[in-house]
């Protein structure tokens, strides 16, 4: 009688001696640390529902589509412009660039809402400015902290990598929506702050559990990863039914509640999947060691017999070594380059051919898409669409966004692997889908705004997985957090073109336009605004000719790299790789 607590008390500390290691491991795993990447880039693509609250400000503040494409081009600017999150991940650590990343995010979009509230002076044009470009720059640590660092964990199955996070990512905007409906009701303005506190929270929570590891193969990781696929559509369509619903009957605050619930709950099944995948290796790593390639073994010890019993060799066989002759910087950078697919410096990668031919069609493509989604609100109203209907849009760009970068990464890499149909002529067609997306909103017919809406939504979600993909498959992964940061810079640049010098002026000249013929001038009117098809006609048939450019552009690309990708480009990677048996 008196053995009966002690066996009990044994048993429960032998338990709790037993999960508190697994816990351990769990946290320190590869599938918890995408789990954890999979929130943070949720949270990373707030940038997509500046067509939501881009009204709010507009009216707010007095400013005209000029100024409010302006806006738009410094947002972009921050979006896309991370070298410095690139250079400082080079020599900090994860957790240092995400919650730096978390600080600069909360920081801008907090001050915006501020300003939209009026609980501040209103700001400059040029510290509006400033507040979105700080907080759209966010989004670049979160892509270098979680998206890269995964890349590197999953170097053989980058193109799905890739298509997961940034569809996820593609998806943000629309998560975002269900959960600020269901928080604070049909206020626009406290979206802003929603995007504010939001993924600044996730990236804080999950700071310490997203880190490089140890390059490990595992024979059924592609099989996983359709499994987090699935789950991902299913939130995906999920969410569209909820946006079709939500815009044919007017929801109540319970029933916007009850669908957020089920989409915070969908995002926390891949959590379910990933202790599960966990707890797989956990049992076997206690029965089956980690098994390293034999060929990758005798190498090395070969390697070692040969230093450890002839430690000078080399000085007895050339007792009058001669010293090597110095190349200089401009050889190393312009004519003695690696191959393609080894590791590139970041002068020779920005200095290359290659990387010309994408900046160019990465300014096209993503310069025009990026357009498109930041007028997107003012294409609806201009239109006669009502505020509802014009969300509607919104919702659906950002889930056909993450259709296009789920089809990027995984349609992309099937092919790749199976048939060896390069990546860079998958991004040229979809420049040229693109292009249809663009007419539909130059000559619009009734629903083709519906239309215009998914097929820009697909292609602009679909080119940045595949950029992101080309660049660390050509040029390496040692410098890719930098370089992936680079390889987007002409994205703002053909967002400031576009949008500020192109599509803005053009706007407000029919606006004005619009005026003139009623008798009234620009003082006469707080907010300029445009009403009918004519809108945006000019600027979206100038939009659809730079991005067919683009396309043809890419193609040049295609034929460089041909030979590249006929060959087996993840070699390399299995030859390096541990593997764990199953």
């Amino acid at each position: 009688m008196g053995e009966a607590p002690s066996t009990t008390t044994s048993g429960s500390v032998a338990g709790s001696a037993t999960s508190l290691p697994f816990a351990v491991h769990v946290i320190r795993g590869r599938w918890f640390s995408l789990f954890a990447s999979f929130l943070v880039m949720t949270g990373a693509g707030a940038t997509y529902l500046f067509g939501v609250y881009s009204k709010d400000i507009k009216s707010s503040l007095g400013y005209d589509q000029t100024t409010l494409n302006l806006l738009g081009f410094f947002k972009d600017l921050g979006a896309n412009v991370g070298v410095l999150s690139g250079l400082i991940a080079e020599v900090t650590p994860t957790w240092f660039v995400l919650l730096l990343g978390s600080a600069l995010n909360f920081g801008g979009y907090f001050m915006i809402w501020l300003a939209v509230t009026n609980r501040i002076a209103k700001p400059k044009v040029w510290q509006m400015c400033l507040y979105i470009c700080i907080g759209a720059n966010s989004q670049n640590f979160a892509n270098t902290g979680a998206l890269v660092t995964t890349v590197c964990n999953f170097p053989e199955s980058r193109g799905v990598v890739l298509g997961l996070l940034k569809g996820f990512t593609g998806l943000s905007g629309a998560i975002m929506t269900q959960i600020y409906l269901a928080i604070y009701g049909n206020d626009s303005k406290s979206l802003i702050l929603l995007i504010a506190w939001l993924p600044a929270a996730i990236s804080v929570v999950f700071v310490y559990t997203i880190r490089a590891m140890t390059l490990v193969r595992q024979p059924n990781e592609l099989r996983i990863f359709y499994r987090f696929l699935c789950v991902s559509i299913f939130l995906a369509l999920f969410i569209m039914g909820m946006t079709i619903a939500q815009n044919i009957v007017t929801f109540s605050r319970r029933a916007y509640a009850g669908s957020a619930s089920v989409v915070i709950f969908v995002l926390f099944v891949p959590l379910f999947m990933a202790i599960k995948e966990e707890l797989n290796l956990w049992v076997r790593n206690k029965h089956q060691p980690v098994i390293v390639p034999e060929v990758k073994i005798e190498n090395m010890n070969q390697n070692h017999e040969h230093q450890s019993t002839n430690p000078t060799s080399l000085e007895l066989d050339n007792p009058n070594p001669k010293p090597k002759a110095k190349t200089s910087c401009f050889a190393n950078v312009f004519l003695n380059k690696p191959e393609r697919g080894e590791d590139y410096s970041i002068l020779q990668a920005l200095l290359s051919t290659d990387m010309l031919i994408l900046f160019v069609a990465t300014f096209c493509g993503l310069g025009t898409s990026l357009t498109a989604v930041d007028n997107l609100g003012q294409i609806g109203e201009s239109l006669g669409y009502p505020t509802k209907t014009i969300k509607s849009f919104v919702s659906l760009l950002s889930i056909w966004n993450y259709f296009g970068r789920i089809f990027a990464g995984f349609v992309s890499e099937i092919l790749l692997v199976k048939y060896k149909f390069p990546r860079p002529l998958m991004f040229t067609l979809v420049l040229f889908l693109s292009c249809a997306g663009l007419l539909l909103i130059a000559f619009p017919i009734p629903g083709s705004v519906y239309v215009a809406s998914i097929i820009i939504g697909f292609s602009f979600g679909a080119q940045l997985p595949l950029i992101f993909a080309i660049i660390s498959e050509l040029f390496g992964l040692k410098y890719y957090s930098t370089l992936f940061n680079c390889g987007q810079l002409g994205s703002p640049l053909g967002s400031y073109i576009l949008n500020v010098r192109v599509t803005g002026p053009l706007y407000d000249r029919e606006a004005l336009k619009g005026l003139a013929k009623k008798g009234l001038d620009r003082s006469a009117v707080k907010e300029l605004v445009c009403m009918g098809n004519h809108c945006y006609r000019s600027s979206f048939i100038i939009l659809a000719c730079v991005c067919c450019f683009g396309g043809l552009s890419s193609l040049i690309l295609v034929i460089r790299t041909r030979k590249f990708y006929n060959g087996d480009i993840y070699k390399k990677f299995r030859d390096e790789a541990q593997i764990i048996a199953t």
